[in-house]
């Protein structure tokens, strides 16, 4: 490697491993060059091997050893197979050495016409073997000879005589070179020796001249060091400590006060409500804060699959003495509960799919289906019970369910117990739904109503199976964000159901219109920033943020003056100003949905999907209040915290705070601040990468967006494979907003067949990169971008990162380098002196590693 670039390491093949051909193995290692060798003894494979040589064997069983530690001659069928191998090595080799020899017979042919024909042009055969003949069908006894294809062959003797002659060449060579360039060549007088003193170099190693002590050269003076421009802002003030206890105060005597206001309005029923909310709120955030990072993507399929419960509200607006469906309200429910349903199957299948992902081969078997029997032992019990005249066995149920959904993201808390807390979701549900169905069976549902109900359900879980199954791991955030849609729809149209229910049976009361409200207003804004979001991750829509003028304005407004009407309708819960109230929800939480999810960029999608998993729960919430269903309030306030803590995490790992993400959005491809100039890159090819990596000790790949988006994920799994079993150890470090939803990149790596353990979190992946040789940096940018920490003006100042420049060497797999990351600031981690940057679409350049890693070690791989 020069200033000017760098030149890949020359492939030597050296066929014999002899005395002679161990040597040349040891002295082309020695030279930086990548070796292969062959020999038909494979007892020679270790000493090949211990030289940092890799030895090549032929797919054919026979043993080449013969008398004295001479090779023997081979069988027709061996030399077949050994044509193959030797055809595909000469076309990849720069230089072969032939050593092969057999005594008292002539030297075998190991190089075919169509092998040189196949070789570079430029490329060098050196025959050692030409006293007997020759290894080769063109070798010239004492002679080089060039092939038409520019292949030349070195067919000497006597190169043991040669050498010195070289070497004596070469050296007086750089004699004359040295004397020239001491003076004479700087001179302005030409054709004169002279030394020149202004050349520090030279003034440094002359001793004499013209019979004077000219040693030690006066000292080096450096150049005055440039100064400093003013600092442009004031180090940063750390914070008192008592402004932060201040400020927790501060959030608690509000919470304090919320409480004193609903303790003045309390009723025994809302008491009841309260207590369940705030215990599962409690419970939901304890369960969440085990789940693992690398799980974040399943417990958000799980959450959104079990906020499919708005199936409960939607099957109370239905008829349940009847299978035609008459009026506004049953006709909302019956497409809430269609929507529910998709929810809920596509949810639950995606789920196990996920992590049926992260499963190996040597995990035990699982026999989750054996749950079944005390599901079946529940439902049969409501059965009996019902049918003995017990009108409340379905609360006990009901009570399973929610203990049963909590457990379910409790069982996500470890790989080994992740897929039985989807299982224990879906029973968790099934339970809901039949609890709301025994319910009605009391109140004297007839065989017509439950046949309704059944096909309600039936059609929409078949839709949502059928979508479910076509999604593969890169689709996943854009589904989920349908998936969430749905469950806002659904909460919409029961809320707005139950009031036309409500208010024709006249038993409206000011704790049902809020809840009513509320659904409809979370929901709404669920439906388009749903949507949004979904035509952002699916390209649909441009990731730039796009916004009203005065955005804030209307943002705020729009909040404001639902406030207002939830206020109104609290104090005037019927009538015809009820309903227009709830139309003015509707639509203000469409547009505000909408209006947010569009102001924010790219970047913060993570945010965005959390917030809405977030807002989905809420919604199922508010129906339970509405219902007074201590189930939906149970399951509700359990989705609402999980995705309340998932979106603490994001922001926290992009150093923002979720006012920040919604009020001033991180422009996509927008301006870091004023350009800087890092200086010169340098550039690397795939071949020479290839050998970085199998010389090294240790490689940590770090994965982004990039590879989600190629797909690059399956070669680079086989990368990872192969350089395992070369010894390498390899390791992945995973930025918690690297993909555009929590996790999503640990599925993408599972999908591939990366086994779990070797997947760190950024944490424990900065731990482990100063000790490693090679840091592979695949579609990142912002996430390894070390002003976050370096720069204090940076727009990503203070955000965690990986810190990848602490490995020994950096190399940045990158489509060009005038693309910045979703922050829109360039990265200096790609200008370091330890940097190399392979440019090129990730998945090509994903597929020319694995193919030159392959070539390298002799591994064929599947186009």
């Amino acid at each position: 490697m020069t200033a000017a670039g760098k030149v890949p390491p020359a492939k030597v093949l050296v066929l014999g491993a002899g005395v002679a051909g161990l040597a040349a193995i040891q002295t082309a290692k020695n030279m930086g060059a990548i070796v292969r060798a062959y020999d038909v003894r494979p007892v020679v494979k270790e000493q090949v091997e211990s030289l940092g040589g890799q030895f090549l064997k032929v797919d054919y069983q026979e043993d080449g050893s013969g008398s004295g530690g001479y090779a023997k001659e081979m069988s027709d069928g061996y030399k077949a197979a050994e044509a193959k191998l030797m055809l595909e090595q000469a076309a990849d080799a720069d230089i072969i050495i032939t050593t092969a020899l057999i005594p008292n017979r002539p030297a075998p042919k190991l190089v075919s016409k169509e092998m040189i024909d196949g070789m570079k042009r430029g490329s060098v055969i050196v025959d050692l073997a030409a006293e007997n003949g020759g290894n080769t069908v063109l070798t010239k006894k004492d002679d080089t000879f060039v092939t038409p294809n520019g292949v030349a062959i070195l067919g000497y003797t006597d190169l043991v005589s040669r050498l010195p002659t070289t070497a004596s060449n070469l050296f007086g060579n750089n004699v004359a070179k040295f004397l020239l360039s001491i003076g004479p060549t700087t001179q302005p007088a030409k054709d004169q020796y002279a030394i020149d003193y202004a050349d520090d170099a030279v003034r440094g190693m002359l001793v004499v001249h013209d019979g004077s002590l000219t040693y030690p050269a006066p000292p080096y003076a450096p150049p005055e060091p440039p100064a400093k421009p003013a600092a442009s802002l004031a180090p940063p003030k750390e914070v008192p400590q008592w402004k932060k206890f201040a400020a927790d105060a501060t959030k608690l005597s509000v919470l304090a006060a919320v409480l004193t206001g609903l303790g003045r309005a309390a009723t025994p029923e809302l008491s009841v409500l309260l207590t369940t909310f705030a215990l599962s709120c409690l419970a939901g955030y304890q369960a969440v804060l085990g789940v693992p990072p690398a799980l974040h993507s399943p417990l958000m399929s799980v959450t959104n699959a079990v906020s499919g419960l708005t199936a409960v509200g939607a099957m109370l607006l239905l008829p349940a003495q009847s299978f035609a469906l008459k009026g506004t309200a049953q006709i909302l429910g019956a497409a809430a509960l269609v929507a529910s349903a998709i929810n809920i199957a596509g949810g639950f299948l995606v789920t196990k799919k996920m992590l049926q992902l992260f499963k190996r081969p040597t995990d035990p078997k699982e026999y989750y289906s054996l749950y079944a029997l005390p599901a079946a032992v529940l439902l049969g019990g409501l059965a009996y019970v019902q049918r003995a005249g017990s009108m409340y066995g379905h609360t006990v149920v009901g009570l399973a369910s929610g203990v049963a959904c909590i457990s379910a993201i409790g069982g996500l808390g470890k790989q080994s117990t992740a897929r039985l807390g989807n299982t224990i979701g879906v029973v968790g549900v099934l339970f809901g739904l039949c609890a709301t169905l025994g319910a009605q069976l009391a109140a004297g549902a007839t065989a017509a109503g439950v046949k309704q109900l059944a096909a309600l359900i039936g059609a929409g879980a078949a839709i949502g199976l059928g979508v479910a199954s076509r999604v593969g791991p890169t689709e996943l955030p854009q589904t989920v964000a349908g998936f969430h849609s749905l469950v806002g729809g659904a909460a919409v149209a029961t809320a707005i159901g139950e009031y036309l229910l409500r208010m024709s049976a006249g038993h409206m009361t000011p704790l049902a219109a809020a809840a009513i409200y509320a659904a409809t207003f979370l929901g709404g804004i669920t439906v388009t920033g749903s949507i949004v979001a979904f035509g952002k991750l699916n390209g649909s829509l441009s990731g730039v943020p796009k916004a009203l003028p005065l955005r804030d304005v209307w943002n705020f407004g729009a909040l404001a003056l639902n406030a207002a009407a939830l206020a109104l309708l609290v104090a005037n819960p019927s009538g015809a100003l009820g309903l227009k109230l709830l139309g003015f929800a509707t639509a203000s939480s469409f547009f505000l949905g909408a209006h947010v999810a569009s102001g924010i960029g790219g970047a913060d999608m993570p945010v965005v999907i959390t917030c809405l998993n977030s807002a989905s729960g809420w919604a199922l919430c508010a129906e339970g209040f509405m219902l007074s269903s201590t189930l939906l309030i149970m399951v509700g306030a359990l989705i609402g915290s999980s995705g309340a803590v998932l979106t603490d995490d994001m922001c926290q790992a992009m150093n923002r705070n979720i006012l920040d993400v919604v009020l001033a959005p991180t422009p996509t491809g927008g301006s870091g601040g004023p350009a800087k100039d890092y200086g010169a890159w340098t550039a690397i090819e795939a071949s020479a990468l290839a050998a970085e990596m199998l010389d090294a000790k240790s490689v940590v790949i770090v994965p982004g967006y990039g590879l989600a988006v190629a797909k690059a994920q399956y070669a680079i799994a086989e990368i990872a494979s192969m350089l395992t079993k070369r010894g390498v150890k390899v390791s992945f470090g995973i930025h918690p907003v690297a993909g555009r939803m929590p996790g999503q990149l640990n599925v993408l790596l599972a999908e591939a067949g990366v086994p779990y353990d070797l997947v760190y979190e950024m944490e424990e992946v900065n731990e482990q990169l100063p000790g490693a040789d090679v840091a592979l940096v695949v579609g990142a940018s912002d996430t390894v971008n070390s002003d976050a920490e370096d720069d204090p003006t940076s727009a990503i100042a203070g955000m965690p990162v990986v810190q990848v420049w602490k490995a020994n060497k950096v190399v940045v797999l990158k489509r060009s380098m005038g693309s910045v990351g979703y922050a829109g600031v360039d990265n200096p981690v790609f200008y370091n002196e330890n940097t190399e940057i392979l440019l090129g679409d990730a998945k090509a350049s994903c597929d020319a590693l694995r193919g030159a890693i392959a070539a390298a070690v002799g591994v064929p791989v599947a186009a």
